[in-house]
């Protein structure tokens, strides 16, 4: 008779899809705010590329260093303690004129005076929130390598990466009209409170499954059916150096994979908004419905992603080659983005459903290129690699969010805006295609690391 295999790998699952939904949420709040905080400031195009850039580069560093933290830490500890520190980061938007105006005395002396107090404030505070939210993906992904087997993971990194989407939805559903009812300062500390409360639940539920007592012994068994994984995983338990991860073009697959496509996402996240506004002139009310529809549309790249490499590994194709042919499928949607400018003077809904679409299959696209890791290095490098990569995608973002900035306001001083977004949506029509071809040539098929 065939064993009956329990559920419990789906409520660890379930917790980090809330985790992630958390981070997100905290994530966009200033995006949403962007409109309101740019008249009240004075912000141009640029001041707030640099207040996201500041998020991003800082994401990119701490990244690096958040896949040893969680790996040295174990997953528990360390995703405790990442999302106490982006709970605190969130609040501390609340105070960032204050903060500013010390910033601004104290660095003078390094030529920071030019730069206006609200936006030192908002750098410092995104750099702050950037910290803990690097540790949100090397402790997911880590726990899923833990609680799953190979042939789950993809399916299970999609679901807990969905809750990027429904953070994404739930923000503009909220953020506007708390904001409206009490403030920009009191939605920062309200949204940001929110964290503290998933780490009660973090506590009772999660253990490693070797301590785990809610665990059956099937399902355990289940979890460890990846036997070439598990001997891998076996008898090496020093440190492994990141010189040493280097070397393998499997790294520098990851890595370049996330530099061209992560910045993609992030535009999304943090100009879609001020899109609405500038070319659409919506308000900060009007657009939380188009907004929470584009994400909408994600879910079924988030899940259905995660799901759709299985038809191939079901027709025999090994979990990585599978993976790459799904993920080129993924690399192909995004081209849809090309239509949302010449298309969108029929309506608003025309970008934003296009954009929705696009979005879609970054979701899906995430959710496997994060596996590829798991795929081909052992758990205890796992982390380790997420960040590398991480650090390669923030980066990318640091550099599409600059861009961006520059553009608009270059475009927007000649008065057609409009011209910038083509520019930036031809983009992020096109990266995929071109992160997929590097991948591929860098890995054409499946190589597991075995000498770490």
């Amino acid at each position: 008779m065939k064993e009956k295999i329990g559920n419990y790998r789906w409520t660890i699952c379930a917790l980090l899809f809330f985790a992630t939904t958390v981070n997100y949420l905290d994530r966009q709040v200033l995006s949403l705010l962007k409109p309101a905080l740019e008249e009240e400031f004075n912000w141009s195009n640029s001041d707030y590329a640099n207040i996201a850039a500041a998020f991003q580069f800082t994401y990119a560093i701490a990244m690096l260093f958040a896949g040893r933290i969680i790996d040295k830490l174990g997953t528990k500890s360390g995703y405790a303690w990442a999302i106490i520190i982006w709970s605190l980061g969130a609040i501390i938007h609340a105070y960032a004129i204050p903060i500013g105006e010390g910033l601004k005395t104290g660095l003078s002396w390094i030529g920071l005076a030019a730069i206006p107090v609200s936006v030192l404030g908002f750098i410092f505070a995104r750099a702050f929130l950037a910290v803990g939210e690097a540790g949100n993906f090397p402790a997911a992904i880590k726990a899923t390598a833990e609680y799953f087997p190979k042939k789950e993971r993809a399916l299970a990194t999609g679901i807990f990466n969905s809750g990027t989407t429904i953070g994404a939805i739930l923000a503009p559903l909220s953020v506007p009209y708390i904001s409206k009812a009490y403030g920009w300062q009191t939605t920062f500390i309200i949204i940001g409170a929110i964290g503290f409360l998933w780490l009660i639940f973090w506590f009772i539920y999660y253990e490693r499954p070797e301590k785990q007592k809610r665990l059956s012994a099937s399902e355990a068994r289940y979890i460890k059916s990846d036997t070439e994984e598990e001997t891998l995983a076996q008898g090496k338990t020093e440190k492994v150096p990141w010189t040493k991860l280097l070397v393998y073009k499997q790294t520098w697959a990851f890595a370049f994979g996330k530099f061209m496509t992560d910045g993609v996402w992030w535009f999304f996240l943090f100009w879609v908004p001020a899109y609405l506004k500038d070319q659409y002139h919506m308000k900060d009310t009007d657009m939380a419905f188009p907004i929470a529809v584009l994400y909408t549309i994600t879910m079924i790249g988030s899940i259905g992603g995660g799901w759709f490499p299985m038809y191939f590994i079901n027709k025999g194709y090994n979990a990585y080659n599978g993976r790459m042919k799904a993920m080129l499928i993924y690399a192909v949607i995004p081209l849809v983005v090309l239509a949302a400018q010449p298309f969108g003077d029929i309506s608003y809904w025309v970008p934003v459903i296009l954009i929705g679409i696009g979005a879609s299959a970054h979701q899906a696209w995430s959710a496997n290129i994060f596996t590829t890791v798991s795929d081909m290095f052992p758990r205890k490098a796992v982390a380790s690699i997420v960040g590398i990569g991480g650090m390669a995608g923030g980066l990318g973002g640091v550099l599409v969010t600059k861009v961006g900035g520059a553009l608009f306001d270059h475009y927007k001083a000649l008065g057609h805006i409009e011209t910038g977004y083509t520019i930036m949506f031809t983009f992020c029509a096109l990266a995929y295609l071109v992160a997929w071809f590097v991948m591929k040539s860098l890995v054409p098929k499946y190589q597991p690391i075995t000498d770490l």
